[in-house]
């Protein structure tokens, strides 16, 4: 099975691509295109999954740079691939022949371009990354390497929507702490139980930040388990493990 590529208009001419689970190599629990080293899946698999990915984007594999997720709100310039990953959530680059990758399974992977400047950026940014400033972060990053934010265009790419991201009161109220303009992320669920808005929140925060222009492409990771892993339906599945998507862009 061939890869399932979604883009943006957005993000054009630069190559890129929010990769579907389909048309990989993994079997199991993981079947399809599961990107994540960090899974239990086998190494050998992954690393071919990853060669498939970079292959579509015209690159080798080593050109295929991702950092060690932490959920910070770290993000690091690239100018080589690293010897070791370092522990950062985000990445961003001026340099050519380099393609940014972002692993995700229900966080949001997010795409950033400069085209007037040629800077792009890559950032993985669940709600503890976007509450802590993850994509500012990679805007103050591109900036630095000459791009300017109202020239940046930035995609969010699949994650998981509003109406199946259940969470608690004491979730709530960390955002409300931090900026009470985020209750309007937050629709009444079951109980004392929110269902947050985990990619308006994040379209608010790069439009807060100036982006020139944001969206995301409307596609559900819980729901859609043909194409989309997903960290939370693992979770209700009773499953041992998830696959990790991976989102990239490169120059």
């Amino acid at each position: 099975m061939t890869l399932e590529i979604l883009t943006s208009d957005l993000l054009a001419p630069v190559r890129h691509g929010f990769f579907t689970r389909r048309g990989g190599a993994s079997s199991g629990v993981f079947h399809g295109l599961n990107c994540g080293q960090g899974s239990s899946d086998q190494s050998e698999i992954v690393a071919i999954n990853r060669s498939r990915v970079a292959a579509s984007l015209g690159l080798a594999a080593q050109s295929l740079v991702t950092v060690h997720q932490v959920h910070s709100a770290t993000a690091v310039p690239v100018e080589t691939p690293f010897d070791t990953p370092p522990r950062a959530d985000a990445m961003v680059t001026a340099t050519p022949g380099l393609a940014l990758g972002v692993l995700s399974a229900d966080c949001q992977p997010v795409l950033f371009a400069d085209v007037r400047a040629g800077v792009i950026g890559a950032a993985h940014a669940g709600w503890r990354g976007a509450l802590d400033g993850v994509l500012e972060a990679t805007l103050d990053a591109m900036e630095a390497l000459g791009a300017a934010r109202e020239d940046v265009h930035a995609v969010i790419g699949p994650t998981i929507s509003q109406s199946a991201y259940e969470v608690g009161p004491e979730f709530v109220e960390d955002f409300m702490a931090e900026d009470p303009q985020s209750a309007r992320f937050f629709g009444q669920g079951k109980g004392d139980r929110y269902l947050f808005d985990l990619p308006g929140f994040g379209l608010y925060r790069l439009r807060m930040a100036g982006v020139g222009e944001a969206e995301w492409l409307r596609r559900c990771t819980y729901g859609d388990a043909d194409r989309f892993y997903s960290y939370r339906r693992s979770v209700h599945a009773g499953e041992a493990d998830y696959g990790r998507l991976i989102s990239a862009i490169r120059l």
